[in-house]
Parts: C-alpha cells; structure tokens; sequence
C-alpha cells in the first residue's frame, strides 16, 4: 500500500478539502488528509498526506509556516481579503512610509491576535463563516500566535496615493491568521487594510520547491516517502536491530535522553526512530531511563526511497485547520 507525504502547490480558487477530493483520485485511496487549511484565495505549500503517512499530519499542523503576501491600505473588506466586499475607505495618503515599517514592527514577535470572523472556527459547534454568512454578528477571542519575521519587500503607492500596496513575507506560528494581519495593520495605522495576494511558501522542513501542481500529480504523482518525510520533520533516533526488533512489537527500549531534558523526546514531540536499513519503525518519547513507542509503522508502509507513482486504497482522513 502506498503511504507518504505530497507535497501540494494548491491552486487559487480551490479549497483544500478540494484538493484532498483530487488527491483520493490521483492516488486511487480514500485515506487521504492535509497539514493546515488554506483559504480559497491562497496558492501554494499544502502538505498531504496519503495511507499511513495521515499519522503524520498532526505533527506537521503545529509547525511554522512561511507565506508571501500582498496587503493593500486604504480599505477594508467583509473577510480581511480580496474575496469580501468592501466596507469602509480612508486614503493612506498621508501615511508615511515609516509609520508602515512603525506598524509592522509593532506586530512582529510574540502578539495577541483576533481570528477573522469569516474563518473556519467553530463557534458551538458551527464554522464561524457560516454564521457570518447567516447574517450573524461573530466575535472571536484573541489568541496567542508568534510572528517570527515580518519583512516588507515593497511599498506601491496606487490611485493618487489613496490605497498602499505592501509586498511581504511573513513566517509565524501556527493558527496565525495572514488577513488578521492584514486588517490588524490598516486598522493600526487608521486607514483599514485587508489580503490581496497570499502564498505559502513553506510548512516546517517543507518548501515549495519540493510541490507540484494537481495537473503534474496527475501525470506522475510523486510522493515523499515517510522514512524522508519523518527524517525532515523530528529528530532523528538511529536504532541498532535488536532496538529495531523491540519496538516493532511495542516494546520500550532505553532512552535517548534523560525526561525533562531539551533533547529528550515527547509525544507531543516524538523521535522519528529508524532501523539499521533506514526505513522508519516508530515515533518514540522518552520516559524516565526508556523510550516508549508512541506509534509504530509496521513494515513495507512506504514507497521507494525516491518517490513513485502507485495506487492503493483504505479508508479516509482529513487534517485540521491551521
């Protein structure tokens, strides 16, 4: 049965439970699920997983991302992007090119942020842009998100001055949403603001020079196989064969790290634990003096070391949102 990652590069206008819908068909299985969500507008990364490597995805959702994106000044939209219809214009004339570098600075590092209302949170129970859409009024608590760099590439003044196009690239934690950022800017500089542009470049050890378009995929479906895929995402444990031989029937073995220590491995953070052929065995946590499996793939779970085209079939799967 094939299982590994594919490492998508999501077309505008399609969201990403589409691609998942594309993806079953290319790769001829039911068990197909993705690393984050990426709204309709946005291009670009959106990691897939296929068969067994779906047992990757959680420990993919939580890494960082990295997105270029183009935010426009001056006006304000329904959904903080180019998708909504506008609702408010104030000229950014008389903003000044440093009171924008001023702003971003201001939302870089470690920030409390507010979720579009028109995002794919649940508020009891129902998605949040479906209750906008009902005509309800949604308000989201603000939650904690990291913004590791925010760099702002260029800044076009358009329409006599009135509206400021800014290029950036943003790299962040996961849940941060690129539009709040957006909104969040305009509204800091008193002048409104919202997404016009937006595509993810990485998703943790995962970049854009590794994806494909659906249109490739369907002509050669290329996958990452897991042992590559766990490899670049977790730390690394080598095992000997007697090691290798405990795990693969659930067994502990001993510890890679002391517990508590910065090396030693969680299951919220495993070690990806290799045998002495290099294929992937379990995801490992540390526990006092033993390492315990917190799962284990049993043998033949993926394709060739380089990637290949093949069929399989299962059940289903989905990832969550980012």
């Amino acid at each position: 049965m094939l299982s590994g990652l594919v490492i998508v590069d999501k077309p505008q206008g399609w969201t990403s439970h589409d691609v998942v819908g594309r993806m079953r068909r290319i790769a001829g299985t039911r068990k197909v699920g993705h690393a984050g969500t990426l709204d309709p507008m946005a291009t670009g990364v959106l990691v897939v997983g296929i068969n067994k490597a779906t047992r990757l995805l959680t420990y993919i959702v939580g890494t960082s991302k990295t997105y270029t994106a183009t935010i426009r000044l001056g006006e304000s939209t329904i959904t903080d992007d180019a998708e909504g219809d506008v609702i408010a214009a104030v000229s950014a004339a008389a903003v000044a090119d440093e009171a924008v570098y001023d702003g971003v600075a201001a939302l870089t590092g470690n920030i409390q942020q507010v979720p579009s209302s028109v995002s794919a949170i649940k508020v009891n129970g129902e998605r949040a842009y479906a209750r906008v859409r009902s005509g309800e009024e949604v308000k989201l608590a603000a939650r904690p998100v990291t913004i590791h760099r925010f760099d702002v590439h260029g800044l076009r003044r358009e329409r006599g001055g009135d509206v400021i196009d800014i290029d950036v690239t943003v790299e962040c934690s996961s849940g941060t949403y690129i539009r709040a950022l957006a909104r969040d800017l305009g509204d800091g500089l008193g002048v409104g603001g919202h997404l016009t542009a937006l595509r993810r470049t990485h998703v943790g050890p995962y970049s854009l020079d590794q994806a494909r378009t659906l249109e490739q995929l369907a002509d050669e479906l290329t996958i990452l196989e897991m042992s590559q895929a766990a490899r670049a995402l977790m730390p690394n444990r080598d095992l000997t064969a007697e090691e290798t031989t405990e795990i693969s029937f659930g067994r502990r073995i001993a510890a890679g790290a002391p517990a508590g220590s910065p090396e030693a491995a969680t299951a919220e953070h495993p070690a990806a634990a290799f045998a002495p052929d290099g294929s992937l065995v379990a995801l490992l946590a540390d526990a006092g003096n033993f390492a315990k499996p917190v799962l284990v793939f049993a043998p033949g779970t993926g394709s060739s070391a380089n990637g290949s085209s093949a069929n399989g079939s299962s059940a289903t799967a989905s990832g969550p949102d980012a």
